[in-house]
């Protein structure tokens, strides 16, 4: 197992899951977080067990303060931390009149606040080893999509933050990015409930006409910018959406 270190979130299931599952295969210690611990377990077996190699951090990335503290506890466990990826994330989707104060706060929390504040807390360790950042934004995040205003707003929120913060450090040692993905099949895809009145005729307008996005093909991306062989990239949001946002 190599030194470098990195904080996957969203690592029980889906993207998180094959991101986790890609980068251990490239010989990276892993602090796996999400809220699901059996999930996190799951995981964790599926590349080789938690200990010396892997981290298992359940914790609600609502909340600030845990935010912080997983990224002290990825540096005193493994002494250095290498790579960020910001995978977890929540959609409501909703009528906007009817849209929950809660889970309009929850989307926003999550998506939004919970990347800003662990590369707060995760930018000292990484200009120390020439680290990089990963953000996992949205074909939401370049075109409005009906009935997920709150998760729109989270993303594209994300993206803005990606290049701000990579304007910020374009003169010192570490990398910021963004992916974009259209819809994949994930436990938060299997799970979407759209109103009882949706018009289906919106919904089709950002269905895309490819079908899915294949996860394996995200989880590459994520990988890629995380690790040495996206060195060339800086400020940059790839789209990997098959085609939704191209017109």
């Amino acid at each position: 197992m190599g030194d470098r270190v990195a904080i996957v979130t969203g690592a029980s299931s889906g993207l998180g899951r094959a991101v986790a599952r890609k980068l251990a295969g490239a010989d990276m210690r892993l602090c796996l977080v999400d809220r699901d611990a059996g999930g996190l377990a799951e995981t964790a077996a599926m590349i080789g067990g938690a200990g010396e190699s892997a981290l298992l951090h359940q914790v609600d990335l609502s909340g600030a303060e845990a935010c912080k503290r997983l990224v002290s506890a990825t540096v005193d466990h493994f002494g250095r931390l290498d790579a960020l990826c910001n995978i977890a994330g929540v959609i409501h989707m909703a009528d906007t009149p009817d849209m929950p104060l809660d889970l309009y706060e929850q989307t926003l929390a999550v998506n939004l606040s919970a990347p800003f504040i662990l590369s707060q807390a995760a930018i000292p360790h990484l200009l120390e080893n020439n680290g990089a950042i990963v953000n996992v934004a949205s074909s939401a995040a370049f075109i409005g999509e009906a009935y997920a205003a709150a998760y729109c707003a989270s993303k594209w929120g994300l993206v803005g933050m990606t290049k701000a913060m990579a304007m910020e450090f374009v003169k010192q040692p570490i990398r910021i990015n963004a992916v974009a993905p259209g819809g994949m099949m994930t436990n938060i895809a299997a799970n979407m409930q759209f109103p009882k009145d949706a018009d289906v005729e919106l919904i089709r307008r950002y269905s895309g006409l490819r079908g899915l996005v294949e996860v394996d093909d995200v989880a590459d991306m994520v990988c890629m910018l995380a690790g040495d062989a996206g060195r060339g990239f800086h400020g940059a949001c790839i789209n990997i959406d098959a085609g939704i946002t191209a017109g």
